[in-house]
């Protein structure tokens, strides 16, 4: 395990990766600084740029990953300084990230937040390493019935805990399957949803589907609301950013206790960042709210979703790496990129491409470390990056969102259905859809419909191949108690409620 961890050093350290992993940090924190832009329309930017310039797989997910962590560290800036959240996993900070600055605390708490989502991604990388090689020994026995299974279990994992409606959430992740269906079926060579258009025969790319759905929607909703008026006038004063040492004590186990519990639920497929935040903040008001300060300005409210959003970010790697499921929204995105270099994520990566799981892993310590070192002295820098003016945001985003699928595809054709993949998730998002189980949809409901297929040719056409074997039948039953424990849960609290009364 530690020579698997030292040559991925060995790659991570190059002269080329360490440029990367410090741009991606710098890119990232910018991205996540910025209301709305966040860690998936940011790569879903820079990943055809990084594709077209010749960057190899591993200095490209080195890139990518550099920006996904960097975007968790930066969307704490708003959340604290504007109480507007930079993107979904910071809206917990807002609770008492804004009430710190309001009160004068606004860069003893930036600081806080640095420190918290250091100690939180660091549990998380540490874990990544301990476990990640080992789950992929366990994979490698998983057959087409036990990949299909894993799948069943991802939704339902999806549906349960991603976003406040389950119906919008499973809505969303069919509406992703249909738009995989799109184009030749490979096993019958059946058209299915081309509407006659020689251009769909291949299906909708997986960039033009990215950037379609992330970043010109975000344009649209910009564009929709150019006229208000800017909250950076209201940004309140920094003054110092370092934290105290007795800030620190006051909240190191909240900390710890929120980082572990970041990691584990970003290792669950489907549930991301914003989930880990608010799991993680409820459970800490539990614990340490004996005072009933936490919502007016407590520390260890700010800590405790900035320790499991970054922790939750580096756990959505495991289940990236060795199963070639997404962990959520943003690896759904990496997971494209890996697509992109004809490599398959998976078990089989460790052993046959080490040098990108590796130094994957190893860039993720070293990048973590570099956006510390950002963070704590360069914070008010970062902050300035809010006093962007819109007329300067939107025309930015939308050429690199245009340059980069015309320079993938080289095809007008790929502007246009961007463009039309735009204005349908501008219409989701304004219907209260979230789009992550769109693109979590899309990416599994390939994957799942090719593993079906394999496991019903190896059986002949008996179903009962896909329960067969303990691990598939685990994940059968693991998923079907996702979707009824909660909601029996509910009902038993229910029922409390109307005893009391």
């Amino acid at each position: 395990m530690f020579d698997f961890l030292i040559d991925g050093f060995g790659v991570a350290l190059t002269p080329l990766n360490l440029g990367l992993a410090f741009l991606g940090a710098v890119l990232g924190t910018l991205f996540g600084a910025l209301p709305g832009i966040g860690p998936i329309n940011g790569i879903a930017i820079l990943m055809p740029l990084a594709y077209t310039l010749g960057l190899p797989a591993e200095s490209a997910l080195i890139l990518l990953a550099g920006v996904y962590t960097g975007a968790e560290y930066g969307g704490r800036m708003s959340s604290i300084l504007l109480n507007v959240p930079g993107d979904a996993g910071a809206v917990m900070t807002t609770l008492d990230g804004h009430p710190l600055a309001k009160k004068g605390l606004a860069g003893p708490a930036l600081g806080l937040s640095a420190v918290s989502s250091f100690v939180g991604a660091t549990i998380a990388i540490i874990g990544l390493t301990l476990f990640a090689p080992l789950l992929a020994e366990v994979a490698v026995m998983f057959g087409p019935a036990e990949f299909f299974a894993l799948m069943v279990f991802a939704f339902s994992s999806m549906a349960v805990m991603m976003g406040k409606d389950p119906i919008k959430t499973a809505i969303g992740a069919v509406l992703g399957v249909m738009i995989a269906m799109v184009g030749v079926d490979s096993g019958t060579g059946v058209l299915r949803y081309t509407f006659g258009m020689a251009e769909l025969y291949d299906g909708i790319d997986f960039v033009v589907m990215i950037i379609g759905l992330f970043a010109i929607s975000e344009i649209l909703l910009m564009l929709e609301h150019a006229n208000r008026q800017d909250a950076s006038d209201e940004m309140p004063p920094l003054g110092r950013v370092m934290v105290s040492f007795k800030e620190l004590a006051y909240c190191k186990w909240t900390m710890l206790r929120c980082g572990l519990i970041g990691f584990i639920v970003g290792v669950l497929p489907g549930t991301g960042a914003s989930v880990a935040g608010a799991v993680s903040y409820t459970t800490e008001k539990r614990i340490s709210d004996k005072e009933g300060t936490f919502g007016t300005g407590d520390m260890r409210g700010l800590a405790a979703p900035e320790a499991a959003n970054n922790a939750s970010a580096a756990g959505s790697f495991v289940p990236m790496l060795t199963l070639g499921i997404p962990g959520s929204g943003t690896t759904a995105v990496l997971l494209g990129a890996l697509m992109l270099y004809n490599i398959t994520p998976g078990p089989l990566l460790f052993s046959e491409r080490p040098e990108v799981a590796g130094g994957l892993i190893a860039s993720l310590y070293i990048g973590n470390v570099v956006l510390l070192a950002l963070n704590l002295p360069l914070a008010g820098l970062f902050a300035r990056v809010l006093t962007l003016p819109r007329w300067v945001l939107v025309p930015g985003i939308a050429i690199l969102a245009f340059a980069g699928v015309y320079q993938l595809n080289s095809d007008l054709t790929a502007i246009y259905l961007m463009l039309i993949i735009g204005v349908f998730g501008y219409l989701l998002r304004k219907l209260g859809f979230s789009l992550a189980p769109v693109i979590l949809g899309y990416v599994l409901g390939g994957l799942m419909e090719d593993n079906l297929r394999r496991a019903l040719s190896i059986s002949g056409g008996d179903l009962g191949i896909l329960w067969q074997s303990g691990i598939s039948l685990g994940l059968w039953i693991a998923a079907a108690l996702l979707l009824v424990v909660p909601w029996l849960m509910a009902k038993l609290l229910a029922r409390r409620s109307l005893d009391g009364v």
